[in-house]
């Protein structure tokens, strides 16, 4: 049998990302207003609809137009054959790690926010928490929803714009 190290490096690489992300939700949202609180939300439930677009684009992505981008020596299209090569690992961190961890950090800062809301309205905190994270599941839902069409329809100029991103990152 194969050893498959790929599980031990999604676990750790969970567990950071986990940390700088939950680090960054309790240590800056209750020193901060409740607008720019959502703002932070939204950039994490943005966050987590993206990758989650991106995980979708890789496994249904033709590798076809990409080879042949390869072929005239378009420097981006050799990282994207490597990340549709790679589908199955690519879709596993940016749908599972990224986008669940986005999902569980939207909750908890959801937390934060309604109990700053309930404090300063002065409403029930357990009816105002019900409704924040209501509307953050829901958000964060319909938003993947749309996002998993988009990605299925422009998979390959998503591949394509993530593949430029991470070429010129690693330049």
């Amino acid at each position: 049998m194969k050893k498959d190290n790929w599980t031990i490096k999604i676990i750790i690489m969970a567990f950071l990302i986990s940390i700088i992300f939950s680090l960054t939700s309790e240590i800056v949202m209750p020193k901060v207003n409740t607008l720019t609180s959502i703002i932070i939300l939204t950039l994490f439930i943005v966050i987590g609809i993206i990758f989650d677009m991106i995980g979708v684009a890789v496994t249904t992505c033709d590798i076809k137009p990409f080879h042949s981008m390869n072929s005239k020596k378009i420097n981006y299209a050799k990282t994207a054959i490597k990340l549709i090569n790679n589908n199955a690992k690519v879709s596993s961190f940016c749908n599972d790690v990224i986008g669940d961890i986005c999902g569980i950090i939207s909750g908890s800062a959801g937390v934060i926010i309604s109990s700053n809301i309930s404090k300063t309205l002065n409403t029930n905190t357990f009816i105002t928490t019900l409704i924040t994270t209501s509307l953050i599941a829901s958000i964060t839902i319909g938003g993947k929803s749309l996002g998993k069409q988009t990605a299925i329809k422009n998979n390959t100029k998503i591949i394509k714009t993530f593949s430029k991103i991470i070429h010129n990152f690693y330049k």
